[in-house]
């Protein structure tokens, strides 16, 4: 038996070895075969004329999603927005030109092409959807001055009108809306006081144009000040180093869950583009001011009364004269003023609003303008090396702090001219400037019509194709000799109504006077 159980393992020992062999000739033809034959095959198929093996498509490769999974969710909600705007004329022209005063200057613009001297500007800026009705967040100055603002969505071809809800120059925000017949995509607002230093962002926008840009980037730094460009008080900035350049003006910044913390405002740059420095808007200031602008239509701020330069405040020479490790430094109140009224002294230096501390102007600025007009506010302070507290009542700060003196319109409007509506400025048609014209003489006491002095661009003169020069004889077959009767039958158009205007145009190219028809319909409020 021992025999023949040392016989048995020998066998089963033979048979796992002869198996393994088996299976490991087996793999290396296999491999053989697939390595030479596919190989030389394809080869084959693959070589070109020339001998050059073609190049074959690889699989994709699915990398890091992170950014692409975060545009996907937030590109559609971000917009283009194009704007026209008046260019600012030399003073010597006028809002509306006078034909009696400067007759060869405008006769040349009339005479020359429209390129020469164009009247328009336009621009391109972003904005994000925040409001699945229409309502989008952008940039003051995107929009500031257009007299049309057209807005595209994100793979959609339409252009839509977009109207000024409201808008806010201290910290450059607005809102505008599209009216639509759909829900729009929205991007969530976070909440920017949880953003840290060295975190991943994604700035979305229409740099140059190109729409439907994104670019990544850190945080390079929060509460920055922006006063060597100009800008205002209420403005602290998160600084990034993702691409912004022109065209990204009102286009959000991105954390890493998809959600807006900042309104792309400014960069700093020698070169008129990206540098690594651009500065956003924080989502929590653009929150307050969106709430208020579709509530109100405006931004209102309390204020107490106080002037301060922060410059004295960092001076640590200075704090230490007045008895205060930080603060802010009072050197006058204005008349009347909760300050005044409270008793605030200059010298005074402000340590804190409501208990917080104040470093710096914006600190003590910031909480003091969110509080609502009658509200009172504490302040900590010390006067003489000596603490001190005051409880004041918050008032309206347009109220307090003087603002530019703006004429009225009255004082500025040419009396001898129209006052633009639908785009039209026009005058009465004295003869000497027919005559200049190419439209003949004016017979004594005869009314010839009223002469077109400008063309606000964008508007719905400008559409039908007026040009300055022209002269309106009729409008809807009424004649119109004069200032007073175009006057007249203007006031009795009505928007959704069609108007045809009767115009006697020169002839450039010839020698004669053309009479030309202009119509349309006149636009709504909300199409304007």
């Amino acid at each position: 038996m021992g025999i023949e159980l040392r016989e048995f393992m020998n066998w089963a020992r033979r048979r796992k070895t002869f198996a393994s062999l088996l299976v490991g000739a087996t793999l290396a033809i296999g491999i053989l075969i697939g390595a030479i034959v596919p190989g030389g095959a394809l080869a084959r198929r693959a070589e070109g004329p020339s001998g050059a093996a073609m190049l074959a498509v690889p699989e994709p490769v699915a990398l890091s999603n992170a950014f692409s999974g975060i545009t996907k969710r937030v590109e559609p909600a971000v917009v283009n927005i194009s704007t026209t705007q008046v260019l600012q004329r030399p003073k010597s022209a006028g809002k509306s030109h006078n034909f009696g005063n400067n007759e060869d200057d405008l006769l040349n613009r009339f005479f020359n092409s429209p390129d020469d001297s164009p009247d328009a500007e336009r621009s391109i800026g972003s904005g994000v959807i925040v409001d699945k009705k229409g309502f989008i967040l952008t940039n003051q100055h995107v929009i500031d001055g257009a007299t049309r603002i057209q807005v595209s969505l994100d793979a959609d071809s339409r252009r839509f009108t977009a109207h000024v809800i409201g808008s806010d120059k201290e910290t450059d925000l607005a809102v505008i809306k599209i009216d639509t017949d759909q829900d729009l995509p929205v991007a969530p607002l976070g909440n920017s006081d949880g953003v840290q230093v060295g975190d991943w962002v994604l700035a979305f926008g229409s740099p140059f144009g190109f729409s439907s840009t994104v670019t990544a980037g850190i945080v390079s730094a929060k509460n920055r000040a922006a006063e060597a460009e100009g800008q205002g008080q209420f403005q602290r900035f998160i600084q990034t180093d993702a691409a912004i350049n022109p065209g990204n003006s009102g286009g959000p910044l991105v954390n890493m869950a998809g959600e807006v913390i900042g309104i792309n405002t400014a960069i700093y740059t020698g070169s008129h583009g990206f540098e690594g420095v651009g500065l956003s808007m924080p989502s929590n200031v653009a929150i307050g001011i969106y709430n208020q602008l579709i509530t109100t239509g405006k931004v209102t701020r309390g204020a107490i009364g106080i002037t301060f330069d922060d410059r004295v405040s960092q001076n640590p020479v200075t704090m230490k004269e007045l008895g205060a490790p930080y603060g802010i430094v009072v050197e006058a109140t204005d008349p009347g003023s909760p300050a005044q009224k409270a008793g605030l002294q200059p010298e005074d230096v402000i340590t804190s609003v409501n208990g917080q501390p104040v470093h710096n102007g914006y600190e003590l600025v910031s909480p003091i303008a969110a509080t609502p007009i009658g509200q009172t506010v504490q302040l900590h302070l010390i006067r003489g090396k000596q603490p001190k507290d005051i409880t004041l009542t918050v008032e309206d700060r347009s109220k307090i702090v003087p603002t530019a003196f703006e004429p009225a319109e009255s004082d500025t409007q040419d009396q001898s001219a129209d006052n633009g509506q639908l785009g039209l400025h026009v005058q009465d048609l004295s003869s000497d400037l027919s005559q200049k014209l190419g439209l003949g003489k004016i017979s004594a006491g005869a009314n010839p019509g009223v002469v077109v002095t400008n063309v606000d661009p964008a508007s719905f003169a400008d559409d039908l194709e007026f040009h300055i020069g022209d002269v309106i004889q009729a409008i809807n077959d009424v004649p119109v000799g004069n200032l007073a009767a175009y006057h007249r039958e203007m006031s009795k158009l009505q928007p959704g109504q069609d108007v045809l205007f009767k115009v006697k145009r020169y002839d450039g190219g010839g020698d004669h006077v053309l009479i030309v028809p202009l119509g349309g319909t006149i636009p709504t409020a909300s199409a304007q």
